[in-house]
């Protein structure tokens, strides 16, 4: 914690001021935040503008997307139905979807909560397919409907998955005879007095109070902002709520509160119950919250985002804190921001540990620069200095994220990537002279060995002759090739709706990283060759997407 953290324990007031300043601007999209304690507000302010199309300012009663915050309402929403004695929230998906495909065995609506299920996420295979163009209803079901495969077997590991959260919407849709905004609206919402919250599907709808949100341009684009839209008009329970920071932090007060108007003692205990792998890891995800240690105190949250917002709502219940920031596109982490602020409330007469401690870079230069890859899976991971000197992983081309210390082990928490957790020894990480060759690491408590890859891969050019000719992703109703632009070595993916070029970088002959310009989408592409050594297929890998086939079409 910092002196100026510490020293501001005694004034917190000052201190939450002094973490928006950057941000308390009237010439670009902002932010709300709301922090109370024991249900008293400590807290409420605007900052920025809600549009800065008309120069309207965000207030403290400013509507705003909370993305996938909304999570746990879905769950809770299914809790009520399971109450009511209308489903078993341990059965199958298939007992109340029964279209759905017989894949690598049937995840329960539970495993679906935690992201334990496997299915692979429509968003993020829609992503894959036609960029960030725009689909109309019905598309989400359709992707699902034609998968042939998934991520993993039922509760083997966790990976988020917004498709879990759609099809549970449409599950309570069907059990529970209303439409699903519906259902939240009567069971949720209007009892706990929540007159500005609403599930909304689609950006292009128009609702009073709501914020616009705000996409920074690149400067070699000209700088300035752009309207954030969502590209799916059919957004549900993975994250289509709006509210307002009053009506957040109500909600908070009665979820951490000893009675409760919605739903039953039994429900609220599951809601807050966390997952375990059939390995018999546990994990920080119950359903739709994190809950985890955070300084010898536990925390109760979960994340949202949205193109151009994001979200950030958490609860210390042993301290009656509730802190809630929305933003419209201000450039400010709420999840950073928002543990900054328990520390600035609580201080460490009640905050009673340290942060856990982040790897220092300095001891593992050999690492830094090193990439490796697992042949069995095709996954990619690669050493980088992280912010503020430390030792950080880069996970399938993602950015760098700090390594912390646990024990023997350096690990990322499924609280920072939501996937994993992610861990390696200490001890197997060279501290001089050369990165070791190959190392273990451990997904979930799945260990699998990542051999080095070439410290100097080949050129681009060298490749792309062997690569060129089209291929086919039948899960992904898409088509590709791949065609050099200059130096560049692009893969075009076009699918029903739209079409956009992944960027590949090689990383050896036949495992290569890809990211797609100006957007955060980013994975890692691995070749599969016939007996004469042709390339006759590859597969791409993302954070939410493993093993996605692309075929070479004939001709």
């Amino acid at each position: 914690m910092s002196e100026s953290a510490v020293a501001s324990s005694s004034d917190p007031v000052a201190t939450i001021d002094g973490l928006f300043a950057a941000v308390n601007r009237s010439d670009a999209p902002g932010l709300v935040v709301g922090v109370a304690r024991h249900g008293r507000a400590l807290y409420r302010r605007g900052f920025g503008l809600a549009s800065l199309e008309h120069g309207v300012a965000n207030t403290a009663w400013t509507r705003m997307r909370i993305g996938s915050t909304s999570k746990h309402f879905t769950c809770l929403a299914v809790l009520l139905l399971a109450e009511d004695g209308k489903l078993d929230v341990d059965a199958s998906v298939r007992r109340y979807l029964p279209e759905l495909p017989v894949l690598l065995g049937e995840p329960s609506l539970r495993q679906l909560m935690n992201h334990t299920g496997g299915y692979r996420c429509y968003l993020d295979t829609g992503f894959l397919a036609e960029g960030m163009a725009i689909k109309p209803k019905g598309v989400a079901l359709a992707i699902q409907l034609r998968q042939g495969g998934v991520n993993f077997a039922p509760g083997e590991k966790m990976m988020y998955c917004n498709s879990g959260y759609h099809l549970l919407s449409l599950v309570i849709e069907r059990v529970g005879g209303l439409p699903f905004e519906q259902f939240l609206q009567e069971r949720i919402f209007a009892p706990l007095g929540m007159l500005d919250t609403a599930s909304v599907p689609s950006d292009f709808e128009i609702h009073r109070g709501l914020a616009t949100l705000h996409v920074p341009l690149p400067p070699e684009q000209g700088g300035g902002w752009r309207r954030g839209i969502f590209p799916t008009e059919e957004v549900r329970g993975e994250g289509a709520m709006v509210s307002t920071i009053d009506d957040m932090l109500g909600w908070l007060a009665h979820l951490r509160g000893p009675a409760k108007t919605v739903g039953s003692a039994s429900s609220w205990q599951q809601m807050v119950s966390r997952a375990r792998l059939n390995n018999g890891t546990e994990l920080p995800y119950a359903l739709g919250l994190m809950v985890h240690p955070y300084r010898g105190v536990e925390v109760v949250h979960h994340a949202g985002g949205v193109v151009g917002g994001t979200c950030q709502m958490i609860t210390v219940p042993a301290h009656g804190l509730d802190i809630v920031m929305m933003t419209n596109g201000a450039l400010l982490d709420p999840v950073a921001t928002a543990f900054q602020i328990i520390d600035a409330v609580l201080g460490d007469a009640l905050l009673t540990e340290p942060p856990v401690a982040k790897a220092a870079s300095e001891p593992f230069k050999p690492m830094l620069g090193a990439r490796y890859h697992a042949a069995g899976s095709g996954l990619v991971l690669a050493f980088e200095e992280a912010p503020g000197g430390t030792l950080g992983l880069r996970f399938l081309n993602n950015k760098p994220v700090p390594l912390k210390e646990n024990g023997e082990a350096l690990r990322i928490g499924v609280e920072d990537m939501a996937v994993g957790p992610l861990s390696v020894r200490a001890a197997s990480l060279a501290r001089s002279g050369e990165a070791p060759a190959a190392l273990d690491v451990s997904e979930g408590g799945h260990v699998e060995r990542f051999e080095r890859l070439p410290a100097t891969p080949p050129a681009a050019q060298d490749l792309a002759p062997k690569l060129l000719g089209r291929y086919r992703a039948p899960d992904l109703a898409a088509e590709a090739g791949f065609r050099l632009d200059g130096e560049r070595l692009l893969l075009d993916v076009g699918g029903v709706y739209g079409t956009h070029a992944l960027e590949l970088e090689p990383f050896s002959t036949e495992v290569f990283g890809w990211q797609v310009s100006g957007t955060p989408l980013c994975g890692v592409l691995n070749l599969e060759r016939g007996a004469d050594g042709r390339v006759t297929a590859f597969r791409i890998d993302t954070l939410r997407t493993r093993q996605m086939r692309f075929e070479r079409l004939a001709g």
